[in-house]
Parts: C-alpha cells; structure tokens; sequence
C-alpha cells in the first residue's frame, strides 16, 4: 500500500502520482497521512482505487473524482467533490459550503453536518448527509438525490428542476418553486438503498420529499418575483 506523507511530499507530487494510474493498476489502496487541511487533494482521480486521507483536508477534495473511492477521517472545506463523475468519497466530520457542487454520479457520504449550498446545480451524484445542510442547499439542483437525516436551512431546494431531496429533520423554509411530495414506493425503495449505501441507521418512514413544482420552468411574468 503506497502511503504519501505530505509533511515530506508536495501536494502537486502527490496528485501527479494518482493522475499516473492506469486502469490495471495494482496498487489500488493509497495512504495520505498530514493533510493538516491542504486543498485540492486527490483532484480529477480517475482510477478504480481506495484513498484514505487520515486528518482533516481544505478547498475541493476528491473535486472531478471518477472512479475511485475517498474516504477523508476528518473535516472537509469548501466544495467538497465538486463536479465528481462516479466513484464514492466520505468524510467522516463536518463539510463546508458547496459540497458536491455539480456533481454528476456517484455517491457522496458526510457523516456529520454540511453547510449552505450543499448539492448546489447537482447533476446527478446522489448525496447523503447524516446530520443537518445550510442554507441554500439543492439551489438548482438538476438530477441525483441529497438526503438530509437532520434538519436544514432557509430555501432548501430553491429554483428545483428534478433531483429528489427526502429530508427527515425540519426544514426551515423552502425556496422557489419547491414543495413537499407524495412518498411513493418507488422513493421509498429507492431512498433504503441510498441509506443503507451510506450506512446510515435510519427508517424510511420518517423521510419527507420535495421536488419541483415546475412552475418555474418557463417564463411567465405572474413569476418574475421568483426568478
């Protein structure tokens, strides 16, 4: 198992290491130890590996992730798996603002809470959040699914177009055009595999969904306040 420390190795040398991968490679567990919160670690991975980064990392780890599976055992900053493609990234704390901004698939995992903007212009990764989001959170959001076990902020969901958000805490407010929604079985089955891929303990039963009410699709002027 390659383990990098980067008290001793840049983190330019230690992207560059990943961004060598082939598909066949056998060195599929990588260890990074100090990350003492530097940013931009294991940006655009595009290999089948496991990366376990021990501490706590800064701006836009596991950003345009493919593939691979991260696992951060500590906090995360600011945009957290932006734009992530496939694969799986975890962070065992809290995350700040935009986490998995434009995420296009795979699946997100914070074990703690989030904050404002989280699932922002999502686009297909699916999000599970075990304690509560911020403000803004889904703010046009396009595709995917964010589940929220806690409570969130003021317009969770606003200007929605059709990712799901099933929320089992209090929401403080909605935003535009984004209303509350029958719990079909079809998201109910669909929200326990979520759950039970992001190991969280919790009944389907106690979940709320949202969705778009799509009146904001195209323009009409009676909507010119919401746009």
């Amino acid at each position: 198992m390659p383990v990098i420390d980067l008290a001793e190795v840049s983190r330019r040398d230690l992207n560059s290491q990943l961004h060598a991968l082939v598909p066949s490679t056998n060195e599929t567990h990588w260890r990074v130890e100090n990350p003492n919160g530097q940013h931009a670690l294991a940006v655009g991975v595009d290999a089948p590996i496991t990366i376990e980064i021990a501490g706590h990392v800064g701006y836009y780890c596991a950003g345009m992730n493919k593939r691979a599976s991260v696992t951060v055992n500590g906090n995360a900053g600011t945009g957290l798996a932006e734009n992530m493609m496939s694969g799986r990234v975890h962070v065992k704390g809290d995350a700040s603002q935009s986490a998995g901004a434009t995420g296009c698939g795979g699946l997100l995992v914070i074990d703690g809470n989030a904050s404002a903007r989280c699932g922002i212009a999502l686009r297909g990764l699916d999000i599970v959040v075990k304690g509560g989001v911020g403000h803004m959170s889904a703010f046009m959001a396009q595709a995917g699914n964010l589940v929220v076990l806690g409570d969130t902020g003021d317009a969770l969901g606003d200007s929605l177009y059709e990712a799901r958000l099933f929320v089992r805490g209090n929401v403080k407010s909605l935003g535009s055009d984004c209303v509350q929604k029958e719990m079909r079985d079809e998201h109910k089955i669909a929200l326990r595999k979520l759950l039970d891929d992001a190991g969280a303990n919790a009944d389907v039963a106690d979940f709320k969904r949202y969705g778009s009410a799509r009146n904001l699709y195209h323009f009409h002027v009676d909507n010119a306040g919401q746009y």
